[in-house]
């Protein structure tokens, strides 16, 4: 079964069902996650008043649960890869469920990310290469270093309501319509239409100012299904669009790790030093920024789209180094503040 052969009303209805399982598992979730699970505001949170965290639980049951149910009733879906990357996505969810109602020291919580990582690098097939030119375990090292940093720094990322799904949903539905194009297999279209439609249902309940918050349970999780997918993008050809896909996510979360570094600090301590945090102090306010990096996602997604249309390595270039121009911009206004936006 070829990804094209997944007709729009079946993709509808998986994005429906997803959004409606993840909409109403939170509405159970939230009475329990607010006597059990409850964020408090601190000095280096984006958020005043006690707000229950956790709502990932409802994102990534509804995500497994839906992709479960579509790979058994399609053809060509249930297979090997798809449950090895479902069992690790659950495992890594227990570790941020763990770590969200109690903290798991850095070294222990770094070792069971990589057993996950670990995971779906083996229900990668041998041969999608994305360095051919490196031996096979180099590259699979480098890969795994890669998705681990991945997974990090989409928990890092998500700092104010909505930031996520601004880059979840974007992600996940370019990957989706890539599938037309026998870029993405049947397994991954699904998870990523599953995920899609989970932070579509999350969504309405994170939106400024949030009623509920991720949480680690969500945010590790949804980097490790989409470090999945990306590598899996990248090793059929596509290494341009996997980077240009996340840039914005890879550039703000990369440039702060390596300034914070530069000046000695500790990495793994929560701060507001990203440059969507910057944004929101040099006087925009939530909607705007994730508006903003909503709108940059989206275009990011069509310069992935134009490298599919356009094979040839010009057009690669052309669309990465316009990708770069463009999150080079934002995070040019985000840090300036609002004078430079004008």
């Amino acid at each position: 079964m070829s990804v094209a052969a997944l007709s729009l009303s079946t993709a509808v209805l998986i994005l429906i069902a997803s959004a409606a399982m993840s909409y109403g598992l939170l509405l159970l979730l939230r009475p329990l996650l607010l006597r059990y699970a409850l964020a408090l505001p601190n000095a280096r949170s984006s958020h005043k008043i006690p707000t229950p965290q956790g709502a990932g639980i409802g994102v990534i049951a509804a995500t497994v649960a839906i992709s479960a149910l579509a790979a058994l009733a399609l053809d060509g879906i249930a297979n090997g890869t798809l449950w090895i990357v479902l069992t690790a996505t659950i495992g890594i969810a227990i570790v941020g469920a763990v770590d969200d109602i109690r903290p798991v020291p850095v070294l222990p919580r770094l070792l069971l990310q990589a057993a996950a990582v670990a995971a779906i690098l083996i229900a990668i097939p041998a041969d999608a290469r994305v360095v051919p030119m490196l031996p096979f375990w180099p590259e699979r090292l480098l890969l795994g270093l890669g998705a681990v940093w991945f997974v990090n720094l989409t928990n890092f990322m998500d700092g104010i309501d909505w930031i996520t799904a601004a880059e979840t949903v974007p992600v996940t539905a370019f990957i989706a319509l890539f599938g037309v194009f026998g870029a993405t297999s049947p397994t991954e279209a699904v998870v990523a239409l599953a995920l899609c439609g989970a932070m579509i249902g999350f969504a309405p309940l994170n939106r400024p100012v949030a009623k509920m918050f991720l949480g680690d349970v969500g945010s590790l999780a949804i980097g490790l299904l989409m470090a999945w997918m990306l590598v899996e993008l990248a090793g059929r050809g596509h290494l341009a669009a996997a980077i240009l896909l996340p840039l914005y996510y890879l550039a703000d979360a990369t440039l702060t790790l390596l300034r914070r570094l530069s000046r000695g600090e500790t990495i793994w301590i929560a701060h507001r030093t990203h440059f969507y945090q910057r944004a929101t102090q040099n006087g925009f306010s939530v909607m705007e920024t994730v508006t903003r990096i909503f709108a940059v996602n989206v275009v990011l997604g069509l310069l992935a789209l134009a490298t599919m249309i356009w094979a040839g390595l010009d057009a690669q270039i052309v669309a990465l180094a316009c990708g770069v121009a463009l999150v080079t911009w934002l995070l040019f206004i985000f840090n300036r503040g609002r004078a430079s936006a004008s």
